[in-house]
């Protein structure tokens, strides 16, 4: 994790202390489980709540145990039986490391998570904000980079918006496959442990029991969870590199909030670059990395490995942590972005009325022009336009063979701006519900 692209609420998921805390509720959960089946004293799985409960647990003494014990659940239960005595000898019977891990990993990831939800839920917040006030704010639709057909900007922030919709359903669905918990002891077959107590210790730390463990969690579950985190940072860029599309100086429609004393270049100090748009694409292609490793960790020999242990210690903190970093980021990128209708409008002019020509086109047909004539009519009056040569509406009006199907008033009825926007409503009530806003 870099302390540059971190948020301490989600860092804090990860640290040594919250880690410890947790394989401490495992034990002592799984071990209350033991004694109400007789299988250890009451007064033991006591004694583990009561000392360690409100302990603190030393991460250099745990530190300085495994660099003898080279074990880190070894060490932690070496450091535990120093705070809880002679009672400790209850703890972890049964069970195996994995258990302890791999349970612990998936609280980690659930946590996670809720958070990554909340910042989703607070970038929707901004998006339908923002789509709302520019909902009919006219701007020009682009395909491949080129001129198409207006759109309006409220558009554009409602497709994000739905976008961001089905990011939200697919944490959500992420969260559950990995809130799983397994308790199951070496090679998952419950043979020196209950499955009673994993079915505590699941409902305990708000996990449902793995079906089948085979001593880790299948891996197929992460795969899915790292795979999404993927797919969402996907959307982070596609949004973000619309608006640094926007803020080119050729277009500048929209732009990146700049704050006094800000300074856009060492150099020159005229810069205003869309600095924080370009920052979201290299976080989400991080994140998106993280989904490979994740994916190669499925395939881990017979019942157990841990040639999957040192890839999560890494890519479960900091894709987390990144994709909290760029969620926050890019609802603060459009909280306050910078939209300027008048350039809109000058760049949906600046085609002298091609925009249109598809309605021509259409109108043409509809007057019994068979469509390849119509198409040859309207390309032949837009060409000498895209050159600069003139106006399309008076090139049309002008030609014979235009005003032999269509008036000059039925020509002109073709360059209506608000014809385009008819069903914006429609597509709004579709994204965000009947009479939103």
């Amino acid at each position: 994790m870099i302390p540059r692209y971190s948020r301490p609420e989600m860092t804090a998921i990860w640290s040594p202390e919250t880690r410890f805390r947790i394989w401490f509720e495992i034990e002592a959960h799984a071990t209350t489980a033991l004694a109400e089946l007789g299988v250890v004293p009451k007064e033991a799985a006591d004694r583990v709540w009561e000392k360690g409960r409100d302990a603190v647990f030393d991460v250099a003494r745990i530190d300085e145990i495994e660099r003898v014990t080279k074990h880190d659940v070894i060490a932690f239960l070496t450091h535990l039986s120093e705070i809880v005595g002679p009672e400790a000898r209850f703890v972890h019977q049964g069970m195996t490391s994995s258990d302890v891990l791999d349970t612990c990993l998936n609280v980690q990831l659930v946590r996670a998570t809720d958070l990554l939800i909340a910042d989703v839920d607070a970038l929707l917040a901004a998006l339908r904000r923002r789509a709302f006030e520019h909902r009919l704010t006219p701007t020009i639709g682009r395909s491949h980079g080129i001129h198409a057909e207006p759109v309006t900007f409220g558009l554009k922030l409602a497709q994000a918006h739905a976008e961001f919709a089905r990011s939200r359903e697919r944490l959500v669905a992420a969260r559950k496959e990995v809130a799983t918990c397994a308790i199951s002891g070496a090679v998952g077959t419950f043979a020196n442990i209950d499955p009673r107590v994993e079915e505590y210790v699941a409902r305990q730390m708000g996990l449902t029991p793995e079906p089948v463990s085979t001593q880790v969690i299948p891996r197929d579950r992460h795969a899915m969870y790292f795979a999404t985190l993927g797919v969402v940072a996907s959307s982070i860029e596609r949004l973000a590199t619309e608006i640094r599309h926007l803020q080119r100086t050729e277009v500048l429609e929209a732009e990146e909030f700049f704050s006094e004393g800000q300074k856009g270049s060492s150099a020159m100090p005229h810069k205003r670059n869309p600095v924080l748009t370009e920052n979201l694409t290299g976080l989400a292609r991080m994140v998106r990395a993280y989904a490979l490793p994740a994916m190669e960790n499925v395939a881990l020999w017979h019942e157990r490995d841990i040639s999957h242990s040192s890839v999560e210690r890494m890519i479960g903190p900091d894709a987390t942590v990144t994709l909290d970093f760029a969620l926050a980021r890019l609802t603060g990128v459009v909280d306050k972005l910078l939209i300027y209708p008048e350039s809109m409008q000058r760049n949906l002019d600046r085609l002298g009325g091609l925009v249109h020509s598809q309605r021509v086109l259409l109108a043409l047909t509809q007057a019994g022009v068979s469509r390849e004539d119509a198409y040859r009519l309207v390309q032949r009056n837009a060409m000498p336009v895209w050159r600069g040569e003139g106006e399309f509406l008076a090139l049309l009006q002008a030609d014979p063979e235009v005003t032999a199907a269509l008036s000059p008033e039925a020509i002109a009825d073709c360059f209506d701006l608000g014809y385009h926007y008819k069903h914006v409503d429609t597509i709004f009530d579709r994204v965000f519900g009947p009479q939103a806003g």
